[in-house]
């Protein structure tokens, strides 16, 4: 799933489906999580540039501390595409990867 084409309707709630901790808003999907302190936060943010860089997608984070807020969307596409559930997906991993 790395498709830049625009998905439809029906595309993008099969996905959410698979993304229990993201919402949709509008032409983005969201997600905030806790990190268990500042230098796990940063562990994440660097775990997903780096996949986002291998993409050459990259999404919109916001540091707060320990709190993460991640939002994607194509922008080139104008909406969602399979690009941002597929780094998503990366994310969660790499949330998973710090709470362990």
């Amino acid at each position: 799933m790395s498709s830049r084409a625009r998905l439809t309707e029906d595309e993008i709630a099969a996905a959410m489906a698979g993304l229990p901790e993201w919402t949709r808003d509008g032409d983005t999907i969201t997600r905030t999580a806790d990190a268990r302190d500042f230098p796990a936060a940063i562990r994440v943010v660097v775990a997903v540039a780096e996949e986002a860089e291998t993409m050459d997608h990259h999404p919109d984070i916001d540091i707060r501390w320990r709190t993460l807020r991640f939002a994607l969307s194509t922008h080139s596409a104008g909406g969602l595409t399979a690009l941002d559930f597929t780094l998503a997906a990366r994310i969660d991993t790499a949330l998973r990867a710090e709470s362990a």
